[in-house]
């Protein structure tokens, strides 16, 4: 609760004890901008290819393991079916990905790369590199490394069922 004062002095500290935690100053909403950001400067580097930072997940998802469940790639990318579904539909009809239902279950379909998909990898990884190089330009490795270690404890941290 705000301590109702008219000391602006008093209000100053009170203020100052939560600055940490207060936009723009606050981790979550800094984190939020260092996405907003990458991905800006990302679909830039992808909009030649006709797509978009979801797609470059997915692609990523199929050639870490092609034949992958729509649920696993839902699961991986912790999206929900209707938003991938959408996403795979156009992936589809642009002939990057092309869909066939389990042949051990049939209520499941599996996502198979394309070859125009599986090409991609040669030139959309030295993009992803190249700004990755530039979002961590300054950083020493151990700098980096301790970074990403941060990031995945914090995202574990959150991603706890309460």
């Amino acid at each position: 609760m705000v301590p109702q004062s008219t000391d602006p002095e008093i209000s100053q500290k009170f203020l100052v004890q939560w600055q940490h935690i207060m936009a723009p100053y606050g981790l979550g909403y800094r984190i939020k901008l260092l996405s907003q950001l990458m991905a800006r400067r990302f679909q830039e580097r992808l909009d030649p290819f006709g797509l978009t930072p979801f797609h470059w997940v997915v692609l990523c998802c199929l050639w870490e393991e092609d034949g992958l469940a729509t649920s696993s790639i839902g699961e991986k990318l912790q999206q929900v079916g209707g938003t991938l579904t959408g996403v795979l539909d156009r992936m589809e009809e642009r002939g990057l990905v092309r869909r066939e239902r389990d042949r051990q279950d049939r209520r499941i379909w599996r996502i198979w790369l394309t070859e125009a998909g599986d090409h991609l990898r040669q030139e959309l990884l030295p993009i992803a590199r190249d700004i990755r190089e530039e979002t961590l330009e300054g950083m020493s490795e151990p700098e980096r490394q301790l970074l990403s270690e941060l990031v995945d404890r914090a995202i574990a941290n959150l991603s706890v069922i309460h």
